[in-house]
């Protein structure tokens, strides 16, 4: 049963009663006496005290496993309920008309799925001050978090300062009681005022912020003269313009269901239209309800001044901060302003959502969970641990994913050869093995053209998750800011990369997992003109023997097909000619992005040179990929043998040699595939089925 601060729990009386299988309050919220700045939170009686980390001489923290056993289940696939705009209202409702007294936390029963180990989420909700605006991903973040959601009753004045008390003393108090774990706080328009003001107050917490169109842009909106207009409308007239605030809150029929106007017919889209516009008239006198005028004045002093305090207070939020902004937010310029709060909170990232409006947490298509494992912000202890805080992907995750590939799919049609322990070649993955801990060895095409196609097929065809070694730009805030999308590289984190470094791959294995490594890294994935299908590996062995220390299988394998996509038009040293280029290579690879990925510098030869930089390509009518992995090399009882540093720069060259002879035979009998180009694919498909396994060369 989920629990609340404050007090401890209790049933309610009277009118409350009804709400008992959906909240718990704190019995000292039932009292109608005003919030005292002095009032201290207490843990919840019935969840127990969550576990602290215990202190440990290992600094290596593992736990739980991957997926290295066989027929364990990788993607989440656990059903959750749909929420919508009707459940939101439904609850708001109830809680406004039975909730009185003044502020208090309530967390969901349905929230109540969570570990002991999960970290504590604050939930601040927008100027409605209901606490209900989390309802769509309750299921979802309930898994992970132990939620509180703070309730601010329709009749409460607490000013400005008391509220900031008193969240404030929630967090000294759950920082006492929670050693070791952080505690998230996601904070709403209004919301993300008060998320800011107590993070800039509590500096020595470990705090993560997320922030949902911040509030902090008040005296640049038209909201700073509502309030002066409010005192003179009469008292019936105020609801046209609290349900303004409804209006403009964001596309109902966004919030209320999954319209997509563009990939519906006519007489399917009627009916959608009119649930939306259903759904929208109650949302509308909800909102009168919940801002009766002396409220929505209220609220908008408290807005104007937690505005202007926290503004003044910037430079004191040194925490986590994760901002999602709307492109379309009618009430605030939260896409402009999210920028802005980036450039100065230190530790600040950015997700835009072009499309959506204000009550971003309220549409359909957004999953909260998604957006903060994408960012790389869930963490159960004080650092970030992205192997033993790792979050498997689920269902609709991957099929995002895979989405983002579909043309790339299409367009090579991937074809994957594996090796038997008795050297015959096969199609399809048969040969490798089911369970791990493995590691594979590979050459990279240019911009790591290959992981899309060959992580999916091992998630479709053997229920592998491959967790690649990634290079650490992609994890680097300074160079997510570089790119066109903040949130380009999102998609690797939620299928399980990890920056490049021996103790990610010490914790991968020791879990059993199944590793994707790249020797060449950057300077592979970045060739230059005539460089296709060359190896830039380093002389000596990086993974023999820590594979050998797990008993890991090494399977090496090559890859060819990016000659039959594109051409190189402009390389790195092409682009070192242009005038104009010269400021873009110092921000890649020198300054904070270079300093903080820069890999291999004291290397010799050409593995040093790990530059990073766009490349100009040209595209060709498309081929096809092809896959080759090389017969798998078992290292289990070699560990003793494979500490002698020769031995194991022995099988290294040995496994550099296996992904040459790959690329060999691959680049050798594509020769002979009738279908290696699009068009005699396309008329294969005409004539046999779209979903048909298109014919290759005979291995």
């Amino acid at each position: 049963m989920a629990t609340v601060a404050s007090g401890g729990a209790t049933p309610f009386v009277g009118e409350a009663t009804r709400l008992r299988r959906r909240y718990i309050f704190p019995r000292s919220s039932l009292s109608s006496r005003k919030i005292e700045p002095s009032v201290k939170t207490k843990a919840p009686p019935t969840r127990g005290q969550l576990r602290s980390e215990p202190d440990s001489p290992n600094p290596i923290r593992i736990s739980g496993s991957d997926n290295g056993n066989v027929g364990r289940e990788v993607l989440d696939r656990s059903e959750v309920a749909p929420r919508g705009i009707r459940d939101y209202i439904k609850l708001s409702r109830e809680l406004i008309g039975s909730a009185k007294g003044s502020v208090r936390w309530f967390s969901p029963i349905e929230c109540a799925q969570c570990g002991e180990e999960s970290p504590l989420l604050l939930y601040l909700p927008g100027i409605d001050g209901v606490g209900t605006g989390l309802v769509r991903h309750y299921a979802r973040l309930g898994k992970i978090f132990n939620i509180w959601c703070l309730h601010i009753p329709v009749d409460d004045r607490t000013t400005f300062e008391e509220l900031i008390q008193y969240i404030e003393n929630t967090v000294k108090s759950e920082k006492t009681r929670l050693q070791g774990r952080p505690i998230y706080i996601v904070g709403e328009s209004i919301g993300a005022c008060f998320a800011l003001a107590v993070a800039a107050r509590s500096r020595n917490t470990d705090l993560i912020l997320i922030l949902v169109n911040p509030a902090t842009s008040f005296k640049r909106t038209w909201l700073r003269d509502i309030s002066t207009l409010l005192d003179a409308v009469p008292d019936p007239f105020h609801v046209p313009i609290s349900s303004l605030f409804s209006l403009l809150s964001g596309n109902y029929i966004r919030t209320t269901t999954n319209f997509k106007a563009q990939e519906l017919a006519m007489e399917e889209a009627i009916p959608i239209l009119s649930e939306g516009l259903t759904d929208m008239l109650p949302s509308l006198s909800l909102l009168g309800d919940i801002l009766p005028k002396e409220s929505l004045i209220w609220k908008l002093k408290i807005l104007k001044e937690a505005s202007s305090y926290v503004n003044s207070r910037l430079h004191a939020v040194t925490c986590q901060t994760l901002i999602l902004a709307s492109g379309k937010d009618e009430i605030l310029p939260s896409h402009e302003e999210a920028d802005r709060l980036c450039t100065i909170l230190p530790n600040c990232r950015v997700r835009h959502f072009q499309d959506s409006g204000h009550a971003l947490l309220l549409e359909r298509g957004l999953d909260l969970v998604t957006v903060i494992k994408g960012a790389g912000y869930y963490r159960r202890t004080w650092q970030t641990d992205l192997v033993s805080d790792y979050l498997h992907p689920t269902t609709y995750e991957f099929e995002n994913v895979s989405r983002e590939y579909r043309l790339t799919n299409f367009a090579t049609d991937p074809v994957m050869f594996s090796t038997l322990g008795d050297g015959h070649i096969i199609r399809g993955l048969s040969g490798i093995p089911d369970e791990g801990p493995a590691v594979f060895i590979g050459n990279h095409m240019l911009m790591g053209s290959e992981l899309g196609p060959l992580v999916i097929q091992f998630l479709k065809e053997k229920n592998i998750l491959l967790r690649g070694i990634a290079h650490p730009f992609m994890f680097d805030r300074n160079a997510e800011m570089l790119m066109p999308d903040y949130s380009s590289f999102d998609k690797y984190r939620i299928m399980g990369s990890v920056p490049v470094s021996g103790i990610n791959l010490y914790k991968l294995l020791a879990i059993n997992s199944f590793v994707l490594l790249y020797p060449g890294g950057a300077r592979e994935a970045l060739h230059k003109k005539g460089e296709e299908y060359q190896l830039f590996w380093p002389q000596k062995s990086e993974f023999v023997r820590m594979a050998s220390r797990f008993g890991a299988t090494i399977i090496p394998f090559g890859v060819v097909g990016e000659d039959d996509l594109y051409n190189i038009l402009l390389d790195y040293n092409d682009l070192k000619k242009l005038p104009f280029y010269d400021s873009l290579d110092k921000k890649l690879n020198e300054g904070p992005v270079g300093a903080a990925v820069r890999l291999r510098s004291d290397y010799e030869g050409e593995v040093a040179n790990q530059e990073l930089h766009p490349i100009v390509l040209a595209p060709k009518i498309p081929g096809r990929f092809y896959f080759l992995f090389g017969k798998p090399i078992k290292t289990k009882g070699m560990e003793k043998e494979l500490r002698d540093r020769d031995n194991a720069q022995q099988m290294y060259l040995q496994v550099k040699s296996e992904v040459e002879k790959c690329l060999s035979y691959l680049r050798e009998k594509r020769e002979k595939d009738p279908y290696r180009s699009i068009f005699s694919r396309l008329v294969y498909q005409a004539t046999h089925g779209s979903n048909s396994e298109i014919p290759t060369f005979e291995p």
